[in-house]
């Protein structure tokens, strides 16, 4: 496995800003702000302020997210429902890939990845980079077989994964899937704000109280009843929650059934340049997921400086952490109690959480953006060359 994680701007393979940028076309599946799709936003920046044209072709429109901005296409507007539906999606994504005539593509997610890789390459595209950025356990069955059987066909040119954790979870595939995995580290942009608490509080409609909160989809992956069942334990606990999808519903009936239900906030999904502000109206940041490969929104909520209490998973132990220690108190949220006591230990004992935030404070040096930016490049210019290189005794 190649590991591109501690490069940086002054590596010396670390290549330069090409003069006339190749194209690196970035499919995705849904269009929605969640973590993948952020990821995905930062590095396109990163690659577009090194010379590179980064257009971004979604299979569909979830939300209005990437609406309006520049370069952003999508496939369909809707999910297709049907196996018609499906195949003329597909074909049309084939169209759109080759009317794009990217030197490379950069498929994120693992629908993105067996779906994208195949019409990538229908499409002629010789360079199709997949990142395994979707947890294992949130990856159907079905979709991890053919995952594993096209990286072994060589579909995939390389295959990037973000943490160690991740990594693991490759251990067992074929040697001829391994040998494409590259480690890049995520990168990631400081969420800081410059208003004060209430300042914040006023613009979501927040109440005063202890504030609880997570930044992520509402759904049943992220776990978020876990937390909705931590207000019975204390009356001046509030939640709230930043996101959009299908289990609001079921949050609301079970803040009703707890007797919560006023103390359940939604403030909808938010854009990224407003996230910083709603981490500020928070004086705890709980992370209950079932499943990450990176944890984003909580790496953003310890370097914006709100302690965090997250699910206890190897992957998050193993990016919130710093030199000045863990970047989070860890506990099984699925026992209640024990999570409404890491809670408790925030409010009972100023000391833990003022180290949670100084050491979440580092987080940004531990995985600055212009790293991922400058890794993905020394990936691409060797891919790219690489093909090219094959392609010139041909053309001559």
């Amino acid at each position: 496995m190649t590991s591109y994680a501690t490069q940086t701007r002054s590596d010396p393979l670390s290549p330069a800003a090409p003069r006339e940028g190749p194209t690196v076309l970035f499919l995705q599946p849904q269009a929605e702000n969640a973590g993948a799709q952020a990821i995905a936003r930062m590095l396109a920046a990163g690659l577009t302020a090194r010379g590179y044209k980064t257009p971004q072709l979604f299979f569909y429109r979830k939300t209005a997210a990437f609406d309006g901005e520049e370069g952003v296409n999508f496939s369909a507007q809707d999910r297709p429902g049907t196996p018609f539906a499906f195949l003329r999606f597909f074909f049309g994504l084939v169209g759109a890939i080759r009317r794009a005539k990217p030197d490379a593509v950069l498929c994120f997610q693992h629908y993105g990845n067996i779906i994208g890789a195949a019409a990538a390459r229908l499409a002629g595209i010789p360079v199709v980079i997949a990142n395994q950025n979707s947890a294992r356990d949130t990856t159907p069955l079905a979709a991890r077989r053919i995952d594993q059987w096209l990286g072994g066909l060589g579909l995939y040119s390389r295959i990037v994964v973000n943490s160690h954790d991740s990594a693991r979870d490759l251990a067992g595939y074929p040697s001829r899937y391994r040998a494409r995995i590259a480690h890049i580290d995520h990168g990631f942009v400081g969420r800081g704000s410059a208003v004060t608490q209430a300042a914040a509080r006023a613009r979501f409609g927040l109440p005063e109280g202890y504030i609880l909160g997570c930044v992520a989809r509402l759904h049943p992956l992220k776990n978020l009843d876990a937390a909705l069942r931590l207000l019975p334990y204390d009356t001046n606990w509030h939640l709230a929650l930043a996101g959009q999808g299908a289990a609001r519903a079921e949050l609301e009936a079970l803040a009703e059934q707890l007797g919560c239900g006023a103390r359940l906030h939604f403030v909808g999904e938010l854009q990224p340049e407003l996230v910083g502000d709603f981490l500020r109206t928070l004086d705890a940041f709980v992370f209950p997921s079932k499943a990450e490969s990176f944890g984003l929104a909580a790496v953003e909520a310890a370097q914006a400086g709100v302690p965090v209490v997250a699910n206890d998973l190897p992957v998050l132990r193993e990016v919130l952490a710093t030199d000045d220690g863990p970047c989070a108190l860890f506990c099984d949220v699925g026992d209640t109690a024990a999570f409404a006591a890491a809670v408790r230990r925030l409010t009972e004992e100023p000391d833990v959480a003022n180290r949670l935030v100084s050491s979440g404070r580092q987080l940004d040096g531990r995985f600055p953006v212009d790293a991922m930016a400058d890794a993905y490049c020394s990936l691409l210019r060797a891919e790219i060359g690489g093909h090219q290189s094959d392609e010139a005794p041909k053309r001559a």
